[in-house]
């Protein structure tokens, strides 16, 4: 049965045969094709009326009638746009917006109610909604306001894509994809905080000099401080300076690292280290620009941007008030979540193809090729050390295969061998076993076209690791320059 909220939109778009103007999406300027759209209603009536506007857009359309479903989706898809009701049975929907925001690639929400309040306007324009629209609207002002939004996410994308240098920042998930995203914004601001947080071995400090490379400070010094490693009784003086005489062995003046930050940034590695006293202190200096050497009597300036970044839970740490909360919320204007390699799987073999070629590069040596045993054990095994326990796992091999053309399971440590081993056990075990009478499932592509796939997938990514350089490509696959050209012809790519 249709809601009285909902039936006067429906007949409005039956009357209009749903949709005679096909908009084509996917070329609005600066774009690419859309993700998708969700939409979170309990009107199953209103989502098909809906989804076939959308659809007539050409976009795909997904309809979900409770909040909790509408959560579980937005969880295991990527969508550009979410259409989200405000009533619900078990709820209101604007109760979820920071949740639906809080996935990988956060989608833009367009708020749609059949009883629309000057509250629930503020309450989702306060949660970073993107429209507000009430049921009764025309199609033309839904069909307006959801252009705007693809637009601007097109836009956002562009920008991160071409603008933003990510020379050593390596993958195309779509949690790098939005980590991108928000570097980029970071950049063009040249004064504000960034907050960086992740496991170890995420690439924090890499993200950190990507910004500052791309932004106006880049000409200008990035100084590193692991306040890991500041000695207690020398904090002060290592990040302020001192003057001669300020303390026994202070022989003469130093400047410290925060002035040699001047005009550049100052990155904080493992911020959630600095001793308490010391927060208080670079507060200010943080908020005035200025500070005083130990032992000096005058203000010195300097002009730095700073980025933190940790591994360990700010909030937490404020919580149990090891952590000042004012410093906390002074750091954060831009806050930058990196996910684990865990979490972006897909990334793993470009990833290992980009550092051999680098590695290779550095020592002068020749490359090795990869079997694709090799990259099963590494996609099997969890990297609790990410990247960075990647890398060096790839150094052992490099190191235990040195005389040898290919890279076989057998050259990797034996701790990432034994797990992976049994990984692969518990996920056989755990799989049902498959029905002798099943068809095949009919999203499964013919092998000829899925190889023909995988093929293209290498040769793009085997381009963009060698930087274009045809060379170097060749001498990374193991195959001939006329070999090359033959894949990038039939792959479409120049």
């Amino acid at each position: 049965m249709v809601s009285a909220e909902n039936k006067g939109f429906i007949d409005h778009q039956e009357k209009d045969g749903v949709m005679n103007d096909k908009a084509d999406v996917a070329s609005l300027p600066g774009g690419e094709p859309a993700n998708g759209v969700l939409i979170i209603d309990d009107d199953s009536a209103f989502c098909r009326t809906l989804g076939k506007m959308i659809q007539r857009m050409g976009l795909t359309a997904t309809c979900r009638t409770t909040l909790q479903e509408g959560l579980t989706q937005a969880e295991s898809g990527t969508y550009d746009v979410i259409f989200l009701d405000v009533n619900f049975p078990t709820g209101s929907g604007l109760d979820i917006i920071d949740r639906l925001r809080s996935v990988p690639l956060p989608p833009e929400i367009i708020v749609i109610t059949g009883y629309g309040s000057e509250n629930g306007a503020e309450t989702a324009m306060r949660h970073k909604a993107w429209d507000y629209i009430q049921k009764d609207a025309t199609f033309q002002n839904i069909k307006l306001s959801l252009r705007r939004a693809l637009l601007y996410r097109n836009q956002k994308r562009k920008k991160s894509r071409l603008l933003f240098n990510r020379d050593r920042i390596v993958g195309h998930s779509p949690v790098i994809a939005h980590c991108l995203e928000q570097a980029a914004n970071a950049a063009d601001s040249s004064d504000a905080p960034v907050l960086i947080s992740g496991e170890t071995g995420t690439g924090k400090e890499v993200f950190a000099k990507a910004i500052h490379e791309n932004s106006v400070r880049s000409n200008h010094d990035f100084v590193v401080v692991d306040c890991t490693t500041l000695p207690e009784n020398l904090v002060e003086s290592i990040l302020f300076g001192h003057c001669k005489g300020a303390f026994t062995n202070a022989q003469e003046d130093a400047q410290g690292l925060v002035r040699q930050a001047d005009k550049g940034t100052l990155f904080l590695d493992e911020v959630g280290e600095l001793p308490l006293d010391i927060q208080k202190k670079f507060l200010r200096v943080l908020q005035e620009k200025s500070l005083r050497p130990v032992g000096g009597h005058r203000e010195v300036r300097s002009d730095f941007r700073v980025i933190c970044a940790t591994h360990r839970n700010l909030s937490e740490l404020v919580a149990a008030e090891q952590f000042r909360q004012d410093l906390y919320f002074r750091i954060k204007s831009f806050s930058i979540q990196l996910p684990t390699l865990r979490q972006r799987k897909q990334d793993i073999n470009a990833l290992v193809m980009h550092y051999l070629a680098h590695h290779c590069r550095l020592a002068g040596d020749y490359s090795h090729g990869i079997s694709p045993e090799f990259l099963e054990v590494i996609q099997l095994y969890d990297w609790p050390g990410n990247v960075r326990e990647l890398f060096s796992a790839l150094d052992w091999a490099h190191s235990q295969a040195i005389e040898e053309t290919v890279l076989f399971p057998r050259h990797l440590p034996l701790h990432i061998r034994t797990q992976a081993a049994r990984t692969g056990f518990r996920k056989k075990d755990a799989a049902p076993p498959p029905a002798a009478a099943d068809p095949p499932p009919n999203s499964l592509p013919p092998l000829k076209t899925y190889l023909e796939t995988m093929r293209c997938q290498y040769v793009r990514d085997l381009m963009e690791i060698s930087h274009n350089n045809v060379q170097d490509a060749c001498r990374l696959a193991h195959i001939s320059r006329g070999h090359l050209y033959e894949l990038l012809k039939k792959c479409n790519l120049r």
